[in-house]
């Protein structure tokens, strides 16, 4: 059995809450900006006393308005500064938040706060109100909603000044590490949605050992502009982390908006999944291509690729030294400016990058950090580091956590960030750890250097009729690479060979299809049917391919006609599939797909 730990690099302080890394970081560096939120045409900075003053004011307003200790606060809203001045308000009244997808239905917004035991909601927008009003009649313990967008935050603010500051001292002394700071429901990838309690010594402790195993973005000069989902563990452990280490962070929700942000807050690091990643690079391809500089851009890219290959291997020859230097003049300076121009660091979660991506990364000057957790480990249970980053590996495990992979490939974990279990759920939090060790579901290797390996998800293994193992992960994430590629589904289980479905990326699609001479204007279900769209899935197809045997291979393919969405229950709030709902819903997809690769295997050559 393969194993491998990390010790704290400090000690646990049993005594210490999510709400005292504030209070030390308010005390410490009470001028240090913490926060920026756009005013204009730039950003308004507040210093870490201000943003604590403004918690503490709100917490009094949730005080006058009942909320107890123990209570937990639904909160739904888009990744914004307000979501970190509601979550360290309600630690601050002893209270905690329970997040709530912002895509969340109206049942699954029942569920969650009706699983949780929620008092009270925080959201956003009128659209999200309507959605919460409409379960309310079914939520008798709720007896607040408070709305961001009609000034809410400053009402509790003025309705809490007559409580004493002494009272919300005393709360947010209340915690200790053992007790909980949030429950975090899941993304519901193999069912229904569970709630993860985690405590307020998972988020300390990882915190605490965190910046200093990594101080390179984890310090006061570093800052990040947050856009993925405060509502997933991910960002929510990052956005606690600067807060104890002093990070400058902002906020853009909306994507279409990135890029001007991005150039105007200037970060040092990045918060992203690989399909963040995989766009960023195709967006580029494609804007190269319509200029007529495609071919000097794939130029670039392939000396940059050979470059950071080279530089893992120890030594750059002096020509393609001198090629890098032209492409990084040529092509990768402008990009590093759509950036903000000092980002040199980006922490990838969620699924695995590609190495060819990745190296290009390295080569736009962007070392990319692939990690590895998951909502019942406080986000990240391994991380690269820096200095150690190995490419095709989410590295070594962080202080305080061990990794060691069973017997029949799965791998297990514990540490200071592994939850105590679910909430409600006793039968799940049994079945859930081995031993003391939290059972991921995730297939897995370490190296020889202590880096761990992902390689797919125990229960979505494939085995063909031939009886062949296939992990889909190994496929699917390669051809998701491709700039006209939004989703792919590997199939093929009891089935005579491996098959795939497609959907198309309808952002990146009018582009590709001018760019290769092709009505732009097409639908995703027009252009499935063009011979250039099924050759262009079929090369990124074929390239998968080389990674596998021929017998784990993909064989044949179907393009749908529309994509996998979070309203139709294929898709989670971080746009991962849900493989058993896609199953099944696309079952008569799947048998036609066989069915006419059938057909023409049976046919007779001409």
């Amino acid at each position: 059995m393969q194993q491998t730990e990390r010790r704290l690099l400090v000690e646990a302080e049993p005594a210490l809450n999510v709400a005292d890394l504030l209070a030390q970081r308010a005390s410490r560096t009470p001028d240090l900006v913490l926060f920026q939120v756009p005013e204009g045409a730039g950003w308004r900075g507040i210093t870490a006393a201000d943003f604590r003053s403004r918690v503490v004011e709100i917490a009094k307003g949730l005080i006058t308005a009942g909320v107890q200790p123990g209570d937990r606060i639904g909160l739904l809203s888009s990744t914004r500064y307000e979501w970190s001045l509601v979550d360290f308000a309600a630690w601050y009244a002893g209270a905690l938040v329970v997040p709530v997808y912002e895509t969340s239905s109206p049942a699954q917004v029942k569920h969650i706060l009706e699983d949780s035991g929620a008092c009270a909601i925080v959201v956003e927008t009128a659209e999200h109100w309507t959605r919460v009003d409409e379960v309310l009649p079914d939520l008798p313990e709720v007896h607040s909603v408070w709305q961001l967008h009609l000034g809410d935050l400053d009402k509790l603010a003025a309705s809490g000044r007559d409580v004493p500051d002494e009272e919300v001292e005393r709360r947010r002394q209340l915690a200790v590490e053992s007790d909980v700071a949030t429950i975090i429901y899941t993304a519901g990838t193999t069912g229904k949605p569970k709630g993860c309690v985690l405590t307020h010594g998972n988020f300390v402790e990882l915190a605490r050992n965190t910046t200093l195993e990594i101080p390179e973005i984890a310090n006061e000069q570093a800052a990040t502009l947050l856009f993925v989902t405060l509502a997933h563990v991910f960002a929510r452990f990052i956005a606690v982390l600067c807060v104890h280490a002093g990070v400058r962070v902002g906020h853009q929700a909306d994507t279409s908006q990135l890029v001007p942000a991005l150039g105007s807050f200037r970060p040092t690091f990045l918060l992203a999944v690989p399909r963040v990643f995989e766009k960023v690079y195709n967006s580029a391809e494609q804007k190269a291509e319509a200029g007529g500089r495609g071919g000097a851009f794939r130029w670039a890219v392939d000396v940059g690729v050979r470059w950071s290959e080279a530089r893992t291997a120890g030594h750059v020859p002096l020509p393609l030294a001198l090629q890098y230097r032209a492409a990084d003049a040529l092509v990768f300076r402008k990009l590093r400016a759509v950036l903000g121009g000092r980002c040199r660091w980006a922490v990838s979660g969620s699924a695995p990058l590609g190495k060819r991506l990745n190296h290009f990364y390295r080569a736009l000057g962007v070392t990319i950090l692939e990690g590895y957790g998951l909502t019942e480990t406080t986000a990240p249970i391994s991380v690269n580091r820096p200095a150690d980053a190995k490419i095709g590996t989410v590295g070594p495990p962080l202080p305080g956590s061990a990794i060691r992979i069973a017997q029949d490939g799965e791998v297990e974990v514990r540490g200071i960030g592994v939850f105590p279990g679910y909430h409600h759920a006793e039968a799940a939090t049994a079945e859930a750890f081995d031993d003391g060790w939290f059972r991921t579901g995730d297939i897995g290797s370490i190296d020889d250097g202590g880096h761990l390996m992902i390689t797919g998800r125990k229960k979505e293994i494939i085995v063909t009729a031939g009886g062949k193992n296939v992990a889909p992960a190994e496929l699917e994430d390669p051809i998701r690479a491709n700039p006209i590629v939004s989703q792919v589904v590997v199939v093929g289980d009891q089935r005579p060979f491996i098959a795939a479905l497609v959907t198309l990326d309808h952002e990146m699609l009018p582009a590709w299809l001018k760019n290769k001479g092709e009505d732009e204007h097409l639908s995703v279900a027009e252009a499935a049917e063009l011979p250039v769209v099924r050759e262009e899935v079929q090369r990124a197809i074929d390239a998968a391919n080389t990674h596998v045997s021929r017998a784990e291979g993909v064989r044949a393919f179907r393009i749908l006609a529309d994509d996998f969405t979070e309203a139709s229950g294929e898709l989670t709030p971080k746009m991962s599939i849900k493989r058993h709902v896609i199953l099944d819903k696309r079952s008569g997809e799947i048998d036609a797909l066989y069915a006419e690769a059938k057909k023409e295997h049976a046919a007779p050559a001409h």
